[in-house]
């Protein structure tokens, strides 16, 4: 079995990162800022937190957590879009009334818009980068293959999917549940599944030397799980993430580079103005 270690990866991300800050602060007098939106109360949602967190601090990029009620999101948002400090805005999904998020993501300005998921956005979604990056980094050629992605959801399936359909790659996309799932997995070499239904993918859904990829994240038991069965991981001939440390941390990455691209556009533009 050949781990896809996301983890491995994410440190020389933040170390490029690093650097880039410093030199944004030093040279520039620019202070990246990244102004999470948390409207739902869940002890899954504040461990993301913590770590979208501890990853700015490491990297010294600031991270600001609004807590609000869902009725209060929008008045912030606009708040901080106005907001010159303020180089990114993400709205940490879910928020408690699921019916708004449309709304609440519209309502960040494209250029601060650090999670790529409004309608306008002008920055790569966070997930589908890592996904990029962690098979990129293990040499994942993509072309020629026959790849599924299972779930159509906002965060990973739907955008990831946009952004291979539109690369030319042979993508099937598994949007609902279908008994015939095992079926097309196993004509698959590339798989990724972000359905959030622990356990979905089995070992007798999956051909040898199979490249799979769980993007999935459920709570089972207290703890966050993916769609991957616990036999897939017994198994020696897949190439696969682990159980932690896969996609999630390159995640976090991409998304503060998105911030870290924000602030730099944000001094650009600023300086342009000035010369006009």
């Amino acid at each position: 079995m050949k781990i896809l270690d996301g983890s491995e990866l994410a440190s020389y991300i933040k170390e490029r990162q690093a650097k880039q800050v410093r030199g944004l602060r030093q040279a520039y007098d620019t202070f990246p800022k990244l102004a999470i939106i948390v409207a739902n109360d869940s002890p899954v949602i504040d461990t993301y937190i913590r770590l979208k967190e501890q990853y700015g601090d490491d990297i010294l990029v600031d991270v600001e957590v609004h807590k609000v009620t869902v009725d209060e999101a929008i008045a912030r948002i606009e708040s901080l879009n106005q907001d010159e400090s303020v180089h990114g805005i993400i709205v940490q999904l879910p928020v408690s009334d699921e019916s708004l998020t449309d709304q609440l993501l519209d309502s960040v300005l494209p250029q601060k818009d650090v999670d790529g998921l409004g309608s306008r956005a002008t920055l790569d979604p966070a997930t589908p980068m890592a996904i990029n990056w962690l098979l990129s980094g293990y040499n994942v050629d993509l072309e020629q293959k026959r790849i599924v992605i299972v779930g159509a959801g906002r965060l990973v399936g739907a955008p990831l999917a946009r952004l291979w359909l539109d690369s030319g790659y042979d993508v099937t996309v598994v949007a609902e549940p279908t008994d015939n799932l095992a079926q097309i997995l196993l004509d698959a070499d590339v798989i990724v599944s972000a359905t959030g239904q622990p356990g979905l993918i089995a070992s007798d859904m999956l051909h040898p030397n199979a490249v799979v990829v769980d993007a999935g994240t459920a709570t089972e038991g207290g703890k966050i799980v993916g769609d991957i069965a616990a036999d897939v991981r017994e198994r020696h001939d897949l190439v696969i993430t682990p159980e932690k440390g896969g996609v999630g941390p390159l995640t976090v990455c991409a998304l503060f580079d998105n911030v870290i691209r924000a602030a730099r556009d944000s001094k650009q533009q600023r300086d342009d103005q000035a010369q006009t």
